[in-house]
């Protein structure tokens, strides 16, 4: 029997197993909050003759100690409670470390291992897992294909800088993925819609609450589907999910206090802004803004600021983005966009059309100084049956901070890989 089951056994005797997230006591009667995974529920044990010896276990219980509790389900405020009958030890707790007094982020980082137990972490984990559930849902709806790019690549997908290197004694150093990008490209002209839901890498030397150097991206590539039909399904998948993690998972995000009429509000179209447009709003806020440069978080947070739904900007200068896009019929700007969370969040999604003339994009890879043998195989998806096509990534991470309302994405992800730190790394005594 789980917590979450507790609902279809009321007035019936059940075995309860977990650990106890709190108790306390007031005279004859015992008080254990009992966590199991799915849920906490009070179990409540009062003193007797058939009780004596429960009474005596719960006196040497600890938090996080486990136990298992049989007795009858009763309803109790909003949910439900056990009259215990039995407790039996299972296994004693030492001193837990993280109490219910302030920690700093250190200290919690450190024990990420035994924070995500905190009914905070608890819940934000359990909305991410509906938001994946939901993009596969949405995926599989829409006849699209899973396929799984490899992890390890020979070549840089969205620039070098951000590589991560991985030397190898049998073989020519590889790299860590940047994106399944260009094997979904691969992939769309055998299966015409596919995605992929995979961990990538950027060697990115930045601490700002946008960024870890190991993320999860849901990627898709479509086959006759420019850079509009492209926006428009980059919607549908939005709201999608939102829909969906708002009717399973609401009590998650009641308990981390989310405002819900804030994502109730998020409805197709999205606003649009061509980049030009994007800049003029810019430059009436930070004239210092350069147009024709890529936008950082705080530019990203004026734009969305203006809106409170999520806002596409599209046709980026051409040199701000990867050496794939397509080029618009405007010279200097490509078929790009970018998709902005409101309330501060940033980019949720990139994406755009990707060039389909093999001469052309030559001619970009010889620009960006990269080595065209490399890119051969890539080379070969326009010289055998070159077609339009577009694609996106979605960064799980920052999709889990904004409907969660986190402070910093490293609270999106079970086991967070930050910059200017190794996890488990203990502070030097």
């Amino acid at each position: 029997m789980f917590i979450s089951d507790l609902s279809n056994s009321v007035n019936q005797k059940v075995k309860l197993t977990g650990w106890v997230y709190n108790l306390r006591s007031s005279g004859k009667i015992r008080f254990i909050l009992l966590r199991d995974g799915t849920g906490i529920t009070q179990c409540v044990l009062e003193y007797s003759e058939e009780t004596k010896n429960a009474f005596g276990v719960c006196e040497t219980l600890t938090q996080e100690s486990v136990v298992e509790v049989q007795g009858v389900v009763k309803k109790w405020k909003n949910g439900f409670e056990i009259q215990a009958s039995d407790l039996r030890l299972i296994s004693t707790s030492e001193p837990y470390p993280i109490s219910k007094k302030e920690h700093g982020i250190d200290f919690l980082m450190n024990h990420r291992h035994l924070w995500m137990r905190s009914k905070k972490t608890h819940a934000v984990l359990r909305v991410r897992h509906h938001i994946i559930h939901a993009i596969h849902n949405f995926f599989n709806y829409k006849y699209f294909t899973q396929i799984d790019p490899p992890i390890f690549t020979p070549t840089a997908c969205e620039g070098t800088s951000t590589l991560f290197e991985v030397q190898m004694d049998f073989m020519d150093s590889v790299y860590l993925s940047q994106s399944g990008q260009m094997y979904l490209e691969a992939a769309s002209a055998a299966f015409n819609q596919v995605y992929c839901l995979s961990p990538t890498f950027r060697a990115e030397k930045s601490s700002t609450r946008r960024h870890l150097m190991e993320f999860w991206m849901c990627e898709a590539e479509m086959a006759f589907c420019d850079l509009n039909q492209n926006m428009v399904l980059i919607e549908e998948f939005i709201v999608s999910i939102i829909q969906y993690v708002l009717k399973s998972a609401k009590e998650e995000l009641n308990t981390l206090g989310r405002d819900l009429s804030l994502l109730e509000k998020i409805k197709t179209p999205f606003p649009k802004l061509h980049y030009d447009s994007a800049c003029e709003h810019l430059i009436k806020k930070n004239p210092q803004f350069i147009k024709g440069s890529d936008f950082g978080g705080a530019d990203e947070t004026l734009i969305s600021s203006l809106y409170d739904q999520p806002v596409f900007v599209h046709h980026y200068p051409s040199q701000v983005k990867a050496f794939y896009m397509k080029q618009d019929n405007r010279e200097g700007y490509s078929l790009s966009c970018d998709l902005l969370a409101p309330e501060g969040y940033g980019e949720l999604v990139g994406g755009g059309q990707r060039e389909t003339d093999k001469d052309v994009l030559i001619k970009a890879i010889q620009h960006h100084q990269l080595d065209q043998k490399d890119f051969e195989w890539y080379l070969d998806l326009r010289r055998y049956g070159s077609f339009v096509h577009s694609g996106f990534g979605l960064g799980v991470e920052r999709l889990v901070s904004w409907l969660c309302g986190l402070d910093h994405v490293r609270e999106a992800i079970p086991f967070p890989r930050v910059y200017g730190r190794k996890f488990f790394e203990q502070p030097s005594s």
